[in-house]
């Protein structure tokens, strides 16, 4: 996957996240224990510092880039990124916009051989894209159930991106669908809701 790829994705949240700012942004993102406005600064934190781990000239495949981080609140997501609460819902959407620009340009800028550190597998730029789109599309899904609007991101990139990190999970006519399954959200004909998963963001071997 490209940037172009993580463009796509990130265009689709915040045109969603925009008309969605009237409403009210600390209600529970469907199934977690984050407000949706948690849960978009995750997004945010998630796509810069998946930039941070590509851009050193030589990442560590051992560790993460040593860039701090906290917890807000018991049970909140643990955050390198912040966006200022005053600044409101759009603000928080632009900083999101700003994590989504900042790894497009990575992901396009660095050797695509390049390796860094994710404690789901060292990861290529490749990798890190697919990543970043299954991270924006699933949360995506959970904030928009929280604030009670649709979500339906495209199949071309939910196929490529279970193509690239869910190599174990099979082909199925809904790849939308199947994303969602595999990341424990639904259940499928035959397939229950998964309790417990993982991504793998190895490079794949060249065919």
């Amino acid at each position: 996957m490209i940037g172009d790829d993580v463009t796509r994705a990130c265009d689709l949240a915040r045109e969603t996240l925009t008309a969605a700012l009237d409403l009210d942004w600390q209600r529970p993102a469907g199934g977690l224990e984050w407000t949706c406005w948690e849960t978009v600064e995750h997004l945010a934190d998630c796509l810069f510092t998946y930039a941070a781990q590509l851009a050193p000239a030589k990442p560590s495949i051992t560790t993460h880039v040593p860039v701090g981080w906290e917890y807000r609140r018991d049970g909140g997501p643990g955050l390198s990124i912040f966006a200022d609460p005053a600044e409101g819902q759009a603000g928080l959407v632009q900083v999101f916009e700003v994590g989504g620009t900042m790894l497009t340009v990575m992901v396009d800028a660095v050797p695509p051989d390049r390796l860094s550190f994710h404690n789901y597998g060292t990861s290529d730029a490749s990798g890190f894209a697919a990543m970043a789109v299954v991270e924006v599309f699933v949360h995506m899904h959970d904030v928009c159930t929280g604030l009670g609007r649709p979500w339906s991101p495209p199949a071309d990139l939910c196929t490529a991106a279970l193509a690239r990190i869910f190599p174990d999970v099979p082909a199925a006519a809904d790849p939308w669908a199947t994303l969602l399954w595999a990341t424990g959200r639904v259940a499928l004909p035959g397939r229950p809701v998964r309790t417990s998963w993982r991504w793998d963001g190895r490079p794949q071997p060249q065919s």
